[in-house]
Order: C-alpha cells, then structure tokens, then sequence
C-alpha cells in the first residue's frame, strides 16, 4: 500500500484519538501507522481502518523510519521527544505550545499561512485552538481591509482540558440536578452550571496565559508583529466548541453585507448570519465539524471603522487534530515530506 510511515504521540488522549479519526476521515495516505502514549496507557489498542493497532510507550526506536509526527501530548514530551523524532527523519507537527513561539518553527493555520511550512527544520507547531478559529474568520477580511486592532471574548468548552475535564462537567451537572454538592477537582470552581474568566495560569498584568497566546500567535501567524490583540478568555459549561465575540478596528470602512461576501469566499469559513430568524453559530452545531462559523456580522459601535462578529468551531477538530493533519496535507502537496 502507497502512503507514508506516520507516528501519533499521546494517541490515547482526546486530541490523539481525533487524529486517528481525521486521518481516516480525509483518507490520508498512511501506509503504516504507529500509536504512542506513556508508559500508563502502552498496552492498549485503538482502531484505525477497521484493524486494532497496538499502543506502545514513545521511545527513539520506535521513530525509525516515521516520515511525519503528530504529536499531542503536552509540552514537555513534546519538548523531550519532538527533537527525537526530527532528528530520526520525521517531520513533527506539535499540538502543544513547547515551540510555537520558537523562531525558527513555523507556526501555521493553513487557510491563513500555508507558505510558513516550507522554512522548517523539523518541527512545524500548531496554534492554540482559541488562535486558530479567530485568525480562519479575520484574516480575510485584514487582506482586503487591514485590521488595526482586536478585541475578543472567548467561551471555551471543557474538552480543551481534556477527557477528565468533561467527565467532570458531566458528574457536576448530574450531581446538582440530583441536589448534591460538587467538589472540583480538575478547575479551580464549580464548571457545571457556571463559568469562570480564568484559563491556565495568571501573569502580573492580570492577563492569562491563554490571553497572552491569542496575542502572540496570531501576531506570527498573520506576520503582523505590532497588530494589537487584547483578548479575554472564559470557561464555559459546553463539552465541545469554542466560541468568540471578535470586535475588529478597520483601516477603512466596511459594511457588513461587503464582510459577508468576503467570508463566502474564504477557505474554510461557513457564514450563518440570520438574526431575524435566530439563524447564528452554536457550538452544538459546530461539534465535529471542520469549518470555521461566522455570524452576527455587524457595525462596531466602539470602533470606527470596525466590524463586530461571533465565531464558533470545533476545538477538537480545527482547533486541534484536523488543523495539524492540513497542515500535514500542505507539507506533502509542497513536496515537503
């Protein structure tokens, strides 16, 4: 069988049993795939194209002859062993934030910056689920109308922290309907019935870590270093899709009917823009979906000229395992692997 020796590490958790499914999905050309996870979780078996392959602990024998690496563990495997298999041969695409704001590591959403993928070394990163869905929506219109600045509010759902965060939501939303108290153990509140501003850790400015990442990358993504970017993110109680309230200040006016015929055209993007009708995107609607979803389109009363908008995706999918396996597909379309 034709395809390419391919290597998922972390393939046990939620982002790496995605990859396994998107692969499938999109009937990417792998020829041989090997599953990898930490000593815990080697032994199991995962399904991909109807045969069960084993799960074996991520080791440097285990990258011989691995063409290209997706890696999904956390930052310090990824900091450990990504090195490892570029050095073996492989071309790694990381999901975690150990290199994406590495220099001398791309970090690509290929709707936005497909090109970046042709000066790696070895490591190609994945932006942060939150960056990818807002940077998919606004940068079309920054390429015909030049953004000057952005404000977003984020609403994240619980699957960005993983499997035992939303079985957590579940055994909150059952235990408080049933009239018993809750104990969190994964967040630092209560998730179920609640929401709170506060994703990953704080820094002294009173900005997140998440906050300070939208600024970042889509600072490198879009190759606009000084575009300012002053954002706020809230956990929400929803299993999948993130959802953002994105306020863009313009170089020049723009109505939102010109917006919207911009978004049309875009790769990626689905506008549902119907207000009148309670037509806009929802994160149910979202989950396991690929696009980006753009609605509410409007004028900013704020910023003027401005445009206001709502976006939603899966942070499973785009947000995670199908933006790193395009990003793949750009690499093997470029002649790269």
């Amino acid at each position: 069988m034709g395809g390419y020796r391919v290597a998922i590490v972390g393939a046990t958790g939620l982002v790496g049993q995605e990859f396994i499914k998107v692969l499938e999905q999109r009937d990417f050309p792998v020829a041989d795939l090997r599953l990898f996870a930490s000593d815990r979780s080697a032994g199991k078996r995962l399904k991909f194209r109807g045969e069960e392959l084993p799960v074996l602990e991520t080791s440097e024998e285990g990258f011989k002859g691995v063409q290209l690496a997706l890696f999904s563990a956390g930052a310090d495997v990824s900091r450990e062993w990504a090195p490892v298999a570029a050095r073996a041969g492989a071309v790694v695409i990381d999901n975690s934030a150990a290199w994406r704001m590495d220099p001398e590591v791309p970090l690509v959403v290929p709707e936005v910056n497909p090109e970046d993928v042709t000066w790696h070394r070895g490591i190609i990163a994945n932006p942060n689920c939150s960056t990818i869905q807002m940077v998919v929506a606004i940068n079309p219109i920054h390429r015909v109308n030049p953004i000057k600045r952005v404000i977003v509010a984020t609403y994240q759902s619980v699957s960005g922290s993983g499997s035992a965060a939303m079985d957590e939501l579940w055994a909150q939303a059952g235990a408080l309907l049933r009239g018993e108290g809750v104990e969190p153990s994964v967040y630092p509140h209560r998730i179920a019935f609640n929401l709170f501003p506060h994703i990953d850790r704080f820094y002294e400015d009173g900005y997140t870590k998440e906050e300070l990442k939208m600024l970042q990358e889509t600072r490198k993504i879009m190759h606009e270093p000084d575009l300012p970017v002053s954002a706020t993110c809230v956990r929400v109680p929803v299993f999948i899709g993130h959802s953002e309230a994105v306020h863009v200040e313009l170089s020049e006016p723009m109505s939102p009917a010109e917006a919207r015929r911009v978004l049309e055209r875009a790769p990626g993007v689905v506008v549902v823009d119907d207000p009148a009708r309670n037509v806009y995107p929802m994160p149910w609607d979202a989950a396991g979906r690929d696009e980006v979803f753009v609605g509410r389109i409007r004028e900013d009363k704020a910023f003027q000229p401005g445009l206001a908008m709502w976006v939603v995706a899966d942070n499973v999918r785009k947000g995670a395992a199908l933006n790193a396996v395009q990003i793949a597909e750009e690499v093997i379309r470029r002649g790269l692997l």
